[in-house]
């Protein structure tokens, strides 16, 4: 008979207890506020995240954000996925203990220093069609 031995919870992702602990409970510093076009993937109205596509990329060249944390001010029901939104999306940054930094760098060959979290401080839904139906009213008329 071969006898089980239950896993910790921190070995579903690969890291000890410690540095699990550390990552949830960073400090995180405000960086920047920008200003990004783009739009929803997907919509977590109960967690209040969402994933969202970005036409310009962020200044560490992502231009996908999964699980962005929505503001209070930005009402999740009211969102909807593939129309073209102006975010502008809150940038903060949390340093990783050098103990942290060399686990990654041995154990994962990630060389990372810093983390970064992103919120999602206002969506405001961009009329992008206007200028497609009003061309589209034009050529209808000019073929009447």
């Amino acid at each position: 008979m071969t006898k089980r031995v239950a896993k910790a919870k921190s070995d579903d992702n690969g890291l000890p207890d410690w540095a699990d602990n550390e990552l949830k409970n960073a400090s995180f510093q405000p960086l920047d506020t920008i200003n990004r076009t783009g739009y929803f993937l997907d919509i977590n109205e109960q967690n209040k995240k969402a994933d969202i596509q970005l036409y310009e990329s962020l200044p560490d060249g992502r231009t996908i954000v999964e699980e962005i944390e929505l503001a209070d001010a930005v009402k999740a029901p009211e969102l909807m996925k593939g129309f073209v939104y102006e975010y502008k999306i809150k940038i903060s940054k949390a340093r990783l203990s050098d103990q942290l930094c060399e686990l990654l760098k041995t154990r994962f060959q990630i060389d990372m220093e810093e983390i970064f979290k992103f919120d999602l401080e206002s969506a405001l839904m961009m009329d992008v069609e206007s200028d497609y139906n009003s061309s589209n009213k034009d050529d209808e008329e000019d073929e009447a």
